[in-house]
């Protein structure tokens, strides 16, 4: 299972030095558009080769769905700490009942109760 994994990760490697060498050719990246650029009295440019633009694209997007997730998972897991909140409770209320079960009783005896 082991090669499996490192054969899969070989794999992408490959894959991703592939992508970048057939995509080295220089792109002029523009920040804003020109009407905008226009209005600002900016017009940021870069020049970037063409690989590094679409994986800045891949990670950006990987991102922001990774933040999405988070926020929208955000209601499952304020379920989950009051269900652990409420079964913490539930376990000292369980433990303090028990406690007085075998209360004045030989505690041998109650620890062999509270096995079974």
């Amino acid at each position: 299972m082991r090669y499996i994994r490192y054969a899969s990760i070989a794999t992408f490697g490959l894959a991703l030095i592939l992508i970048a060498l057939a995509n080295r050719q220089m792109v002029e990246l523009q920040v804003l558009p020109k009407e905008l650029a226009g209005l600002a009295a900016l017009n940021p440019t870069y020049q970037l080769p063409l690989f590094v633009v679409i994986f800045g694209g891949i990670l950006a997007g990987l991102i922001v769905g990774f933040i999405w997730e988070w926020i929208r998972e955000a209601g499952e897991r304020a379920a989950a700490a009051r269900q652990a909140r409420e079964m913490a409770s539930l376990r000292a209320e369980v433990a303090r009942l028990k406690g007085e079960k075998h209360e004045g009783k030989d505690e041998v005896l109650a620890l062999l109760e509270q096995a079974s």
